[in-house]
C-alpha cells in the first residue's frame, strides 16, 4: 500500500500557487482559433493544450505555441498516459510530457482516469474500468509516481461512459475519490462527463458532486454533448454547454468554488468570440 504521507491533505488550490488564478476562465487551444488569437490577443484567462499534440519534435507547433505562452498561462491536457493499462507506464512517453510541462511551466498536468491500449496498440479511445478496490492501488501508485516526475500538480479526470461493469462493486465517485485520496494527486474534474454518465446509467449527478474533495480540484471541465437516438448521451464537445451542465456547474462552486475553469469545445468548432461569449457564462452562472 502507499505510504500514509500520501494520504496528507493538499492545499486548497494547490494549483494558485504556481500563478494560475482560483477563479481562472480558460479555453481549450485549437488550431481554427489561430488566425484570429493571433491577430486580436484577446484578454481572458489561460489555455489548455493537449499535451500529445506538442511532445514531438515538429517545429511550427512549438513556435505557435512558444508565442501563446508568452502572454497567457498553459496547463497541460493529456490523452495518452494509458494509467490503467496492464502494461509499465512509458518512461519515453513520461520523458517528453515532463519536457513540455517545464517547457511551458505549466501550472498543472492532467490525464484521464481509464485505459488507452494495450499489448502494442492504442486504440484511440478514452476505455473504462470496473470500479473495484483491488485497481485502486494501481491506479493511486501510478498516479503518484507521475506527479513525482513531473515536479507539479497531476489531476485525474472523470470519464463520460457509455457501458458499465457487472464486476464494479463501488459506485464512480467512489473510486474516483479514493484513488485521488491515495496517490495524493488531484481531480480534473469534468462536470459534463459526470451529466451524460449519469442520464447513459442513472446515478444522481449531484451525489457525485457532493462526494467530491474540492480542495483537490485542480480544474473543472465544461462541453457540449448530443443525443443518439436511442437516447444515449455522448461527450461529442460540438455544441455549446446544456442548461442541465450549467446547473450542476452553479452546484460545484457552491459546494466547493472557487476553481479554475475550462471550455472544451472540439468538433464543429466556432469563431473564437462565440467560444469566449460561452466561456464568459460560467462568470454568471456562478454569481
Amino acid at each position: 500500500m502507499l505510504g500514509t504521507e500520501m494520504n496528507a491533505p493538499a492545499p486548497k488550490q494547490a494549483a494558485v500557487s504556481r500563478g494560475l488564478p482560483a477563479d481562472a476562465l480558460g479555453l481549450g487551444l485549437r488550431l481554427p482559433h489561430y488566425p484570429y488569437l493571433f491577430e486580436h490577443w484577446p484578454e481572458f484567462g489561460y489555455f489548455e493544450v493537449i499535451s500529445e499534440n506538442f511532445m514531438g519534435d515538429a517545429e511550427p507547433p512549438a513556435r505557435h505555441l512558444a508565442r501563446i505562452r508568452e502572454r497567457y498561462s498553459v496547463v497541460m491536457h493529456g490523452v495518452g498516459l494509458n494509467l490503467l493499462s496492464h502494461e509499465p507506464l512509458s518512461d519515453a512517453y513520461l520523458d517528453a510530457l515532463c519536457r513540455l510541462a517545464d517547457k511551458l511551466d505549466a501550472p498543472f498536468v492532467s490525464d484521464h482516469l481509464c485505459w488507452t491500449g494495450s499489448h502494442g496498440y492504442n486504440h484511440h479511445d478514452l476505455l473504462p474500468v470496473p470500479y473495484v478496490p483491488e485497481l485502486i492501488e494501481l491506479a493511486a501508485e501510478r498516479a503518484h509516481y507521475v506527479q513525482q516526475r513531473l515536479g507539479r500538480p497531476f489531476g485525474l479526470e472523470n470519464l463520460s461512459s457509455y457501458v458499465s461493469f457487472s464486476e464494479s462493486s463501488m459506485s464512480e465517485w467512489e473510486f474516483y475519490t479514493r484513488v485521488v485520496q491515495e496517490a495524493g494527486c488531484h481531480y480534473m474534474l469534468d462536470i459534463n462527463n459526470i451529466y451524460v454518465s449519469s442520464q447513459n446509467h442513472g446515478f444522481d449527478a449531484h451525489s457525485y458532486l457532493r462526494a467530491i474533495d474540492y480542495a483537490r480540484v485542480l480544474q473543472v471541465h465544461l462541453a457540449g454533448h448530443s443525443r443518439e437516438p436511442d437516447g444515449t448521451i455522448v461527450d461529442t464537445h460540438d455544441r455549446p454547454v446544456c442548461d442541465e451542465v450549467w446547473q450542476l456547474y452553479a452546484a460545484a462552486w457552491k459546494l466547493g468554488g472557487p476553481f479554475p475553469t475550462l471550455l472544451e469545445w472540439d468538433s464543429a468548432i466556432p469563431a473564437m468570440p462565440v467560444a469566449l461569449a460561452e466561456l464568459a457564462r460560467a462568470s454568471t452562472v456562478r454569481g
